[in-house]
């Protein structure tokens, strides 16, 4: 479940030193579920992990509804970036 965050801060990112935007909490978020999903496939009980999922994915999704609602434009692109479905 290793993810290169730094590759991900470099895609994302608005200007050079910009680590904390949301683009950028939601992209490293997006990696992380997905590594999470992928996880539970193959151990199915592992219930600890769900719950972190489900904590992550609300994360998210608290994000995004922030970032639609401060600037729609950086939402829509971000979504279509990222290839989820809102």
């Amino acid at each position: 479940m290793n993810i290169d965050k730094s590759a991900i801060k470099a895609e994302f990112q608005r200007h050079e030193n910009d680590t904390g935007s949301s683009e950028v909490q939601i992209a490293i978020l997006t990696k992380e579920i997905e590594a999470l999903t992928a996880h539970l496939k193959a151990n199915h009980k592992d219930h600890s992990s769900r719950y972190g999922l489900l904590r992550k994915v609300q994360n998210r999704r608290n994000l995004l509804a922030y970032l639609k609602r401060e600037n729609e434009e950086s939402y829509k692109e971000l979504i279509k970036k990222l290839g989820l479905r809102r």
